[in-house]
């Protein structure tokens, strides 16, 4: 008896990469797939919140951006080596497609796919293509978006497919906005997969000079980095805020649903993640970006007036308060930012990526 196709995944180890690649895997199990993911040691630590069934498989990678000299010398070597044991492990079980969704970890399996010249594509989550996947996007036989439009090489078309998102999140798809209000409200302050210190800065001050009558009703949900969780708990709690403060989030899509604001970075998942269940946000791009990408995966939702977009170096206290107060004051305006960001969404973007995945296996591969 024949075995299930194999799907292999090339994923770097920061929750923009994981997630989505974590929607695609779920969808193609469901679709009889057997689902391996290609990564190092540090995207292992984001791997969760993937089925069981998906092959964790850790690979030798590494970049130019961390480490000393010698560390830096030896990054050819440790892609070469990942990308050799790639190529025996494909030459093993062969995939019928390879999908990378970026981060250097993803380089040692698109490296072996093009060198065997198996069906390959990269799905990018930015508006603007990260470096591994700048690399690989001559070299594969799509390129799908995330975020549109995307900046591409010259030469290269993309197909806007959407981010995918999580199972998780899905069920959220959508679910029934309570607008701000004289009663309970949920506030969730996002910082990304590393948490944001700037966030941590200059939010719970910004919260805390809300009017009394306002501030009485807010509960906060804080991811913070875990070195700033103490004292960010410890200014909200001496300012009499119900806040829960957390270095990571687990139940993202539960705590985006029953907010009536999210103030966030504006990574790819982040955003995915707004459109699809449908919030108003305050969005803070991080400012060191490669590309300025976070600017652009927020463009959106800025032009559809569904977010108000603060660049980093704007944000300060006195500003951030003021936008708060504005949106938790105007009920019928929040409900229109929600209603804006809503239909935005791309629910189906897993089950579109996945459709491409299958018509990849009876192509030709780029050479």
């Amino acid at each position: 008896m024949s075995k299930p196709p194999l799907l292999v995944i090339a994923a770097g180890g920061t929750g923009g990469h994981m997630f989505p690649a974590q929607a695609l895997a779920e969808v193609m199990l469901a679709r009889g797939w057997r689902v391996k993911l290609s990564t190092d040691a540090r995207g292992a630590r984001y791997t969760g919140g993937f089925p069981e069934a998906v092959e964790i498989e850790q690979i030798s990678s590494a970049t130019f951006a961390r480490g000393g000299l010698l560390a830096k010398a030896m990054v050819p070597f440790r892609i070469l080596a990942g990308t050799l044991g790639s190529a025996f492990g494909m030459l093993r079980d062969k995939p019928s497609v390879v999908v990378g969704f970026g981060g250097y970890p993803s380089i040692p399996a698109l490296g072996a796919s093009w060198m065997l010249r198996l069906p390959r594509m990269i799905h990018e989550q930015n508006g603007v293509l990260g470096r591994v996947n700048e690399l690989f996007a001559k070299r594969v036989d799509v390129v799908a978006c995330g975020t549109w439009p995307t900046t591409l090489p010259d030469g290269i078309d993309g197909v806007h497919v959407g981010n995918p998102v999580r199972a998780s999140v899905l069920e959220r798809a959508g679910a029934g906005y309570i607008a701000p209000g004289d009663y309970p409200m949920e506030l969730l302050v996002m910082g990304g997969s590393q948490g944001a210190r700037i966030l941590s800065d200059v939010i719970p001050p910004a919260i805390a000079a809300l009017p009394m009558d306002m501030l009485r009703n807010v509960r906060i949900s804080h991811q913070a980095r875990e070195e700033d969780g103490p004292r960010v708990s410890e200014y909200y709690a001496e300012n009499g805020i119900n806040a829960d403060v957390q270095p990571f989030f687990h139940d993202v899509p539960r705590r985006m649903s029953e907010a009536q604001l999210v103030i966030s970075r504006s990574g790819a998942s982040s955003i995915a993640d707004l459109t699809v269940i449908g919030r108003p946000s305050i969005l803070i791009p991080f400012a060191a970006a490669a590309g300025d990408h976070q600017v652009a995966n927020a463009q959106g939702l800025v032009d559809a007036e569904a977010a108000i977009l603060i660049r980093e170096n704007a944000a300060s206290q006195e500003i951030l308060t003021e936008h708060i107060q504005m949106i938790l004051s105007n009920g019928a305006a929040a409900q229109t930012m929600a209603n804006r960001a809503l239909s935005l969404g791309k629910p189906e973007a897993a089950e579109t990526l996945a459709d491409m995945v299958q018509n990849l296996t009876a192509k030709e591969p780029t050479q």
